[in-house]
């Protein structure tokens, strides 16, 4: 991993009702938009937007419901000058996200989801970010079987760069993501933490989504992991990670520049 670069924060912005951590906290649009100000102000990276739940059980939306969810807030995020990125699965929305000043494609299904994905990133020439994913939330738990899963995840990942480099898509967009909590179970969370440096072998910007998730504390409210949270932004940020997608802002630029602190007291 390239531990030159200084890991950057990418704030989520759901704009759902049933997110696990913050849903319908900024579902209406100007709630949306309050949000993005504040991320913007306490020196987000990239903002990104979702429509869609991805938790686990979560029941999928119609692709009318998560368009009319994403596009509007897109329309005016994008004015704060800000890069931005949407969460989806949907080649459709992936198009008009785009075309909307989208430029980054977070997709958790890394292309699985949606046949015509990776033509949508191939001609756009956006960054697409690829997850490793096994099955849609309501299931995807049932899919959390795995006999190394550091080697597993890294091999499947491979599978999925190979298929969309076959269409199209270029080494330079990709970016990926080894899907802390999709057919994972805490064990398996940690475990792939660990292994980040082999997942790096890969050659590919490694985006990190722990953020308040359940590994971090079964029997926490969500908000309640916070500090675990900002602790695994640190550990990922001395790994060199290229980016962590995370529901607060401030608390995790400042752990990753005392990192970056520390790196420089020891390695001058």
């Amino acid at each position: 991993m390239n531990a030159a670069a200084q890991t950057l924060v990418m704030g989520i912005l759901n704009v759902t009702p049933d997110s696990f951590a913050d849903g319908g906290h900024h579902f209406s649009l100007d709630d949306a938009i309050t949000r993005a100000n504040l991320m913007a102000a306490e020196g987000v990276d990239i903002i990104d937007i979702g429509g869609e739940s991805t938790r686990p059980g979560a029941q999928r939306v119609t692709p009318e419901e998560e368009a009319q969810r994403v596009i509007p807030v897109l329309k005016e995020v994008v004015n704060l000058g800000i890069p931005i990125s949407v969460d989806t699965t949907r080649a459709r929305l992936a198009e008009q996200a785009i075309a909307g000043g989208a430029q980054y494609i977070n997709d958790v299904s890394g292309g699985l989801a949606d046949s015509q994905m990776a033509t949508v990133i191939a001609e756009s020439g956006v960054k697409y970010i690829a997850m490793h994913w096994r099955a849609h939330s309501a299931e995807m738990m049932n899919h959390a079987q795995y006999e190394n899963v550091v080697t597993d995840v890294k091999s499947e990942l491979q599978s999925r760069i190979d298929s969309l480099q076959e269409s199209g898509v270029l080494v330079e967009q990709l970016i990926i993501d080894p899907g802390i909590g999709f057919s994972k179970e805490a064990a398996q969370n940690w475990e792939l933490l660990r292994g980040l440096e082999q997942l790096a072998e890969l050659g590919f910007p490694i985006l990190v989504g722990a953020s308040r998730k359940r590994f971090l504390g079964e029997h926490l409210k969500p908000q309640e992991r916070e500090e675990a949270s900002v602790a695994v932004t640190s550990f990922c940020a001395a790994q060199g990670v290229w980016a962590v997608r995370t529901h607060s802002v401030r608390a995790h630029k400042e752990a990753i520049a005392q990192v970056a602190k520390l790196q420089r007291a020891i390695h001058g």
